[in-house]
């Protein structure tokens, strides 16, 4: 086999090669290929989805609506909480007060 031969049957491989690689790549672009069923239903996945992630976002934001609330509404309960537990400490003291006045007055008599 001389020179020429060599090369022209060394190109024959290549493009044959080549030929095979396009055939084998066209199948497995076919068969991958999703069909216009499968394409509607990925879209219609994606706006679902798209819904779902708008109403969690809703759901968050009302969350933390009412965390807010309800930390204001404790803020505010613990505020009279500690105002009652003054007004009962003031209101035993001047109990105590008032015994210790009657006792030193009926201990006068």
């Amino acid at each position: 086999m001389n020179r020429s031969e060599f090369i022209a049957v060394t190109a024959l491989i290549l493009f044959g090669a080549f030929v095979l690689g396009w055939i084998a790549s066209w199948l497995v672009h076919r068969v991958a290929r999703p069909a216009r069923a499968d394409m509607s239903e990925l879209d219609r996945m994606a706006q679902q989805l798209h819904e779902v992630e708008e109403e969690r976002d809703e759901a968050v934001a009302a969350l933390a609506e009412r965390e807010a609330a309800l930390t204001t509404r404790l803020a505010g309960t613990q505020a009279e909480l500690r105002d009652a537990m003054d007004g009962l400490r003031d209101s035993r003291n001047e109990v105590e007060e008032l015994r210790d006045y009657i006792e030193q007055a009926l201990a006068r008599r």
